[in-house]
């Protein structure tokens, strides 16, 4: 399976990620990806950028050495009712919106069931269209619900590749069972690499290999093509 656009990556403004925009989008074109998603944190995480960030990001050009660029935020859930931190009039100006659970963001680990409860009314968010790394054991929750919520809403989970060696200690045996019960309710699913470092734009292998494992099917998987990506995001080409 091949991925085509990496939809997690961090630049500077993120304030804990090494790497500019412009520098991002020429490691995307050297490895041969057709898109990268600019999903700087929302303004809640600690050292984070300001709202106003998400206004100027439409002077980012559409393409930079032959990549798409889509603008986009990862964004913190802070408080159980499922809200996010940016308004609707900064989200409406972004191609692609994912939201997570972060700590010091507002809303810290409740329990297994509120986690869960708090998450499927983000994912009851249309303007949410993934959630990223929901195999963070910080927050645990019942990802049987969490996939069925997936595939009602048309919201894609995100198989997180720096959660299986770099970030988020113990995701993996999470990402894993997660990625069987995506096989099994044949939900969407994302792949990211949540680089935070140009080097690390593009890598997938760990995700990949979990995807393969369990048993995930291509289709399911909106980041695979263009074609698919596109229709997942509402964008043209």
């Amino acid at each position: 399976m091949r991925i085509i656009a990496d939809m997690h990556t961090h630049t500077i403004a993120s304030g804990h990620a090494y790497s500019t925009v412009n520098e991002l989008a020429a490691e995307a074109a050297r490895k041969g990806l057709a898109a990268i998603a600019i999903t700087d944190h929302g303004p809640a995480l600690p050292g984070g950028p300001h709202e106003y960030h998400f206004g100027a990001i439409r002077f980012i050009p559409s393409h930079l050495y032959g990549v798409r660029i889509f603008l986009g935020v990862e964004a913190n859930v802070v408080d159980a009712e499922g809200n996010i931190d940016l308004a609707e009039g900064y989200l409406g100006k972004l191609d692609f919106i994912m939201a997570g659970f972060h700590e010091r963001c507002g809303f810290d680990n409740h329990g297994r069931k509120q986690n869960t409860e708090t998450l499927l009314k983000v994912m009851a968010n249309p303007l949410v269209k993934a959630i990223s790394h929901p195999g963070n054991p910080i927050y645990p929750i019942d990802q049987e619900e969490v996939v069925k919520a997936s595939l009602a809403t048309g919201t894609a989970l995100e198989i997180n590749n720096s959660s299986f060696f770099q970030s988020r200690t113990g995701s993996r045996p999470n990402c894993e069972s997660l990625a069987e019960l995506i096989a099994r309710h044949r939900s969407l699913v994302m792949v990211g690499s949540d680089a935070h470092i140009a080097q690390g734009v593009g890598v997938f292998d760990e995700a990949l290999e979990a995807l393969a494992k369990a048993g995930v099917a291509e289709e399911q998987v909106v980041n695979s093509s263009m074609e698919k990506l596109l229709a997942f995001l509402g964008l043209e080409a």
